[in-house]
């Protein structure tokens, strides 16, 4: 097998801070941590960007945008390790899982969030695409992942671990629906009144719940050791996040219809391990 095996993991919510904050070892073998910038500010859409072929941005100034997107299409050659990949093979779909399984990949995605369930566009293309039966299961996706010698695959993970609230059950967390959630409690009734932050954290509270996304992190590290005592020298590892989080910066919490830096600020770090 001359190309690669991918693994694309999408720790949800992990601010770029959080994670220079982590003592993550296993994720450091793989690079020097970078900033990045998410192309949105959620969940569904930021990863509709990564079916593209597209990663976190890394705004450089005095360029046209069509040569960045030129280069982020380039770099897939390194990532499966074979020169058969052009910006002309995306189209028209513009869809990562079609080009690799014409190149020959077996294209596997598994999800925590529901808002990326198997019935969204976002599935399309992939040969297996399961949502995990619950919000922290990294570590039964750990325990699924197999790398056959005679079929490179590429794995497409998002871990909820670090989402809110953060591995943490206490029953005076708020609780705060995504876009999934407000689905479903749609056509029952008036909506409540929003969740005022204000009424249910104070500042120092906010920053505890970062420090518990550090240990969420950390937590996700310790896996991905698991994961790449499992995996070939020839595997690719892509580590990112869709989005930031807001722990209380200028009056926000959390992430979605907000216009903030650190809602947009994420790590990213990728290469092989031999």
């Amino acid at each position: 097998m001359d190309m690669n095996h991918i693994v694309f993991i999408v720790m949800d919510s992990c601010r770029y801070d959080t994670l220079m904050m982590a003592n993550a070892p296993n994720i450091r073998r793989i690079g020097k941590i970078g900033k990045r910038y998410s192309y949105a500010s959620w969940t569904a859409p930021s990863h509709y960007t990564f079916t593209m072929g597209m990663m976190p941005h890394a705004s450089p100034r005095e360029v046209f945008a069509s040569e960045v997107y030129k280069d982020e299409y380039q770099q897939w050659v390194d990532r499966v390790g074979s020169p058969g990949i052009e910006f002309k093979n995306f189209l028209p779909e513009l869809s990562l899982p079609r080009v690799l399984s014409k190149l020959g990949y077996c294209t596997v995605a598994k999800v925590s969030m529901p808002v990326l369930n198997k019935h969204t566009l976002i599935s399309k293309h992939f040969d297996d695409y399961k949502l995990m039966d619950n919000h922290n299961n990294f570590a039964g996706m750990v325990e699924e992942i197999e790398f056959p010698d005679d079929q490179p695959q590429y794995y497409f993970l998002n871990l909820g671990e670090t989402h809110y609230p953060y591995m943490l059950s206490d029953k005076d967390l708020p609780h705060i629906s995504g876009v999934h959630g407000a689905l479903k409690s749609m056509g029952h009734g008036s909506p409540g009144a929003p969740v005022q932050v204000k009424n249910s954290f104070d500042l120092e509270r906010l920053k505890g719940l970062q420090q518990q996304q550090v240990v969420c992190a950390e937590y996700i590290d310790k896996l991905i050791g698991k994961l790449m005592d499992k995996a070939p020298a020839n595997t690719h590892f892509v580590i990112t996040a869709d989005h930031g989080e807001l722990f209380g910066e200028d009056g926000y919490f959390g992430h979605g219809p907000i216009m903030h830096e650190k809602c947009f600020e994420v790590p990213f770090v990728e290469g092989r391990l031999g």
